[in-house]
């Protein structure tokens, strides 16, 4: 039959009642009941919905013809009886007047997923969400093709559209998987390469704005926001040895120091453009390399529309952002840089995710990754949506999202921002404006439970990995086991340290006397935690000028002594290292995410001499047992010199396990201190290590003329230091023979 108006009363039972319209009008919530292949009262009935086709014969993928299908709606939609044996796909010949094309049935092939994809999908188990949901390139029941699947478990419809059905979401509506809520569809003949998004009707009928895949391996160039198919990542890598290092040892006794980039503007191309992965890792490895630092850490390098966020506020958490280039080109960093010596770690946002439409916001017409409750679900201060941490779905998606950098790009650690913004319900927020906890408390306990959740996870699965905790307040034992009652992490930013030193040293040098404290009050809780102490982006931003430019002082040369002292300071104290790019020679204006560094400074003489003393630092810290392997243990930290806040001198001693003890000395007055007397452990030689005064630092030159002699007085030994102003001195102890 070939009439020319809809038949949904079909003869003989072709058709379910009022299935042709539904289908053709996209209201159907099950499009895999009615089309493809069915019994119906004994006969194999095949169905079709092809938009513009005039006529329809169906074949099996070898090629034989099964005869033809009646057209019993204009708009498409065809139905036959075949003589065929059980399920098999099929595809059809299409004509239209004297146009032919071939369409592949995606309703004539079984389902991708199996019965336990969803008892871990449902138990909030699954660890490999990433190979199961998603856009998949595979090869299924004898035919190429892609799979999609996708969680939307209030939706009425879904549909994968893209330039593969020419945007329509009435041709590959997908089957809902109901103990679960995920729709999926396997559409062959659909390659790598193509963008797609899913059009999702919500529970009150209405079509939402196109969603990205929230599990989309690749994505579009912004302005566009659509997914992109990503093809398996093929990548030889060449890292095993690095990863069995890390996972062999213990971090915490380890030297870190970490190189902290924004890789949108640490340098640009010639037409200003962005450098591609392979150009950074041309530029960005070697450089560290020759800098001596152990990790380059990324600001967000998932995808996300809005380049001054940073990547802070991202619409696709498993998609590297195609600023850089496709994922293949990560991978190649990361391998590169790990076989240069170097580890990736990732900044990684799981604590709120933007309002942008085509994104995680109301999924399915309804509040699904998000609290519905503003006071639970909305962030005053960054306008964007906060993550139900409650709900089993979206933790095992953050979970998984954790794993996945592990898994497929072998990143060596995640740094994860704003958990203080995680644990408090009534963060940034008045009385009035949050919801207590089932106690009546203010602790987010399903937060809790997702940081314990992902760290044992990650560490459970990835021995090597670190994870490091951007928390701002004094919430107890963030870096400790979750078995201890602990969050899990293995380190946590040291705040309080950049926040009491930039303070201090912003102040006029007569001043410091009185506030010598700021100094001296972190070493009270510095073995609390695993600590790295960061410099970081948010520092050096929106106003707050560079670091140079928050050092006191009369001119650029005392600015410049103080920055050099306060570096070694820094490299001395207990705790990993972390410094933003730019600061390592002393950029002169503030970052912004829009320009390149301003590496014409690098070879300025003063800028130059800070360069060289990171790199100094870099190495002496990773050379010297002392500097590093008690860096979180009270056992390798003593102080020497605490309380002389009238020369605003600190002395203290560092100790570790297959080394020698280092003193570290700062001056932070711009008087020179001679003969000053400090005591230490041993009497003997004690080598000058450092000294910012330096004259390869572009300092003043003076010095202990290489090392000093601690004499035995008194039950104790001291040694006569000539201090410059405003610097930094390491000794270390030479025993006899």
């Amino acid at each position: 039959m070939s009439g020319d108006e809809r038949k949904d009363d079909a003869p003989s039972g072709l058709v379910p009642d009022g299935a042709v319209s539904a289908i053709i009008e996209a209201r159907h919530g099950d499009p895999f009941a009615v089309l493809g292949l069915h019994d119906a009262g004994g006969r194999r009935v095949a169905r079709a919905f092809v938009p513009g086709a005039e006529t329809l014969e169906p074949h099996t993928l070898d090629g034989r013809r099964l005869g033809a299908l009646d057209r019993l709606d204009p708009a498409g939609f065809f139905a036959g009886i075949l003589d065929i044996d059980g399920r098999q796909p099929l595809r059809h010949r299409a004509t239209r007047g004297p146009d032919e094309w071939w369409v592949d049935d995606p309703y004539t092939y079984g389902p991708v997923l199996g019965p336990m994809d969803d008892h871990f999908i449902a138990e909030g188990t699954h660890l490999r969400l990433f190979d199961r949901l998603g856009a998949h390139p595979m090869h299924h029941e004898g035919s190429d093709g892609v799979h999609f699947a996708v969680w939307a478990p209030n939706a009425r419809r879904v549909s994968v559209v893209g330039a593969f059905n020419d945007w329509d979401g009435r041709r590959h509506a997908m089957r809902l998987r109901r103990d679960t809520g995920i729709w999926e569809i396997f559409v062959p003949g659909v390659a790598a390469g193509l963008p797609y998004k899913y059009e999702i009707v919500g529970p009150d009928g209405a079509v939402q704005p196109l969603k990205a895949d929230p599990f989309a391996r690749a994505s579009e160039y912004r302005p566009a926001t659509a997914s992109i198919v990503a093809p398996k990542l093929d990548h030889d890598w060449g890292d095993a040895a690095h990863r069995a290092h890390w996972a062999s040892l213990d971090a915490r006794r380890q030297p870190i120091s970490i190189y902290e980039v924004h890789p949108g503007s640490w340098q640009r191309a010639d037409d200003d453009g962005f450098l591609s992965w392979d150009e950074l890792a041309d530029r960005l490895i070697p450089y560290c390399a020759e800098m001596g630092f152990t990790h380059i850490e990324f600001l967000p390098i998932s995808e996300h529309p809005y380049d001054p966020s940073w990547g802070y506020q991202t619409t696709g958490l498993y998609a590297p952002t195609a600023r850089f280039g496709p994922p293949e080109g990560f991978a190649r960093f990361v391998d590169g840089a790990h076989r240069a010596g170097i580890g990736v770690i990732l900044d990684w946002v799981p604590a709120h995710f933007p309002t942008d439409a085509h994104g995680l916001v109301r999924f399915d017409g309804t509040a699904l990754y998000e609290h519905e409750d503003p006071r639970q679900g909305f962030h005053p201060d960054w306008n964007t949506l906060i993550y139900n941490f409650g709900r089993r779905e979206v933790v095992s998606f953050l979970v998984n999202n954790a794993l996945y950098w592990a898994e497929y790009f072998h990143v060596d650690g995640l740094r994860v921002d704003a958990v203080a913004s995680m644990l408090y319900l009534d963060y940034s927020r008045k009385e009035g404006e949050w919801v207590p906890n089932v106690h009546g408390g203010r602790e987010n306990i399903e937060a809790i439970a997702f940081l314990q959740a992902m760290n044992r996870a990650v560490y459970g699965s990835h021995p090597g990995i670190l994870t490091i905790a951007e928390e701002s307040t004094s919430w107890p034992k963030v870096s400790h086991p979750v078995h201890e009652n602990g969050l899990g992490f293995g380190f946590k930013w040291n705040m309080g340290f950049m926040h009491d030193t930039l303070a201090y040293l912003a102040r006029p040098s007569v001043h410091r006397k009185h506030h010598h404290n700021e100094l001296t009050f972190g070493l009270l809780y510095a073995f609390t935690e695993n600590f790295v102490l960061p410099l970081s982006h948010d520092e050096v931003v929106h106003g707050k000028g560079s670091l140079i430019e928050k050092m006191a002082g009369d001119d650029g040369m005392q600015k410049f002594a103080t920055l050099r002292a306060y570096y070694a300071f820094m490299w001395g104290y207990p705790g990993k290292k972390l410094l933003f790019m730019g600061q390592e020679f002393a950029q002169g204006r503030e970052w912004s995410e829009a320009r390149a560094l301003d590496w014409h400074q690098a070879d300025q003489p003063l800028h130059r001499g800070v360069k060289r003393l990171v790199a100094d630092l870099n190495r002496l810290y990773q050379a010297e047992p002392a500097l590093h392997a008690r860096d979180c243990e009270p056992e390798g930290f003593e102080w020497l010199i605490a309380d002389d806040h009238e020369n605003s001198i600190y002395a203290w001693l560092r100790r570790g396990p297959g080394g020698q003890p280092v003193a570290v000395v700062t001056n932070f007055m711009p008087v020179p201190r001679s003969r000053y007397r400090v005591p230490l452990p041993h009497a003997g030689r004690w080598t000058e290590i450092l000294n910012t005064d330096a004259t390869g630092y572009d300092g003043g030159g003076e010095g202990n003329m290489g090392g000093v002699t601690a004499e035995a007085t008194e039950g104790r030994a001291t040694a006569e230091l000539h201090l410059p102003g405003l610097s930094t001195v390491w000794l270390r102890y030479e025993p006899g023979p």
